[in-house]
């Protein structure tokens, strides 16, 4: 694939079931992150707000991928975290098995949260 520009253009360059799976994590995103701005960082999608970074998601060839990079989100998830967690902030998901919507914002909450609290520092 190459180097996307936007979100859409990764998005573009995605087999129909990830494409789907991750335009759908997408929209639950934005939904739980009105505020939040669309980038792409290290060559896959990103999300940031106020300039901070929140998620990033990609597509591999079996699996897919949210990286929230945050203990917090780890601590607040704990048990609906534990099927999908492959270590050290990323979070392993398929399209058979997608993350739960529920999930999905509890883990932009957190990081919501992280950042407001990062920027009153």
């Amino acid at each position: 694939m190459a180097t996307p520009t936007s979100v859409d253009d990764y998005l573009a360059g995605l087999p129909e079931a990830p494409r789907a799976t991750l335009e759908k994590l997408r929209k639950t995103i934005k939904a739980a992150a009105p505020e939040a701005t669309e980038a792409i960082s290290y060559q896959m999608p990103a999300f940031k707000l106020h300039g901070r970074f929140l998620v990033s998601f990609a597509a591999f060839k079996d699996h897919c991928s949210l990286f929230p990079a945050s203990e917090a989100v780890i601590e607040a998830c704990g048990d609906e975290l534990k099927p999908f967690f492959s270590g050290k902030g990323t979070i392993r998901f398929t399209v058979d098995r997608p993350l739960p919507t529920a999930l999905v914002k509890k883990i932009m909450k957190t990081r919501i949260g992280e950042n407001a609290a990062v920027s009153r520092r």
